[in-house]
């Protein structure tokens, strides 16, 4: 019987390295009172020929180890059960009516976007009478403003008459 330390150095591997090839391999090791291993010659082949496999590229997980049987999962079959396809009814039923819900409030969120779609088209046709009723006026204004600042030829032509008049009489005396 050997223990962790002397199988190692036997090996070539840490102490903790053959620590876990057991406990990955899932051997049955007899233990000490203080619950170190004791390895006898039979686990001692077994540890080598895991080193062996591992040098080859064997995975960890896909180890075999001599006289240990691969574990299979067995799955029981289950009976089919009544209240099981209750269970899936109700479940049915409740993604129906989530899905009818939901294509409610679906509805319900187009018609008020539409809703809101339309007050903005409004909005835009009543900014653009505005605009265009606030050019117009601002194309009356800038014409008022282009007649009052020309020059009134008539009225300034009667004016220097009148002042030519005013000025031979008072020469004259007439």
């Amino acid at each position: 019987m050997m223990n962790t330390s002397a199988v190692a150095k036997l090996l070539g591997v840490s102490p903790s390295t053959i620590q876990r090839w057991v406990k990955q391999a899932n051997l049955q090791m007899e233990r000490t009172e203080l619950g170190h291993y004791q390895f006898s010659e039979e686990s001692i082949e077994i540890l080598k020929d895991i080193k062996e496999q591992l040098n080859k590229g064997v995975l960890l997980q896909d180890l075999k180890v001599k006289g240990r049987k691969p574990r299979k999962a067995i799955i029981p079959a289950v009976k089919p059960d009544i209240s099981m396809d209750k269970l899936m009814k109700r479940m049915e039923d409740f993604e129906n009516r989530l899905n009818r819900k939901a294509d409610e409030v679906v509805s319900y969120q187009i018609l008020q976007h539409r809703r809101e779609i339309e007050d903005l088209q409004n909005e835009v046709a009543r900014l653009k009478e505005v605009i265009t009723s606030m050019e117009e006026a601002a194309a009356q204004q800038e014409q008022v403003t282009k007649e009052e600042n020309q020059p009134s030829l008539a009225p300034v032509s009667s004016l220097r008459k009148f002042k030519k008049r005013n000025m031979i009489s008072s020469f004259f005396g007439f």
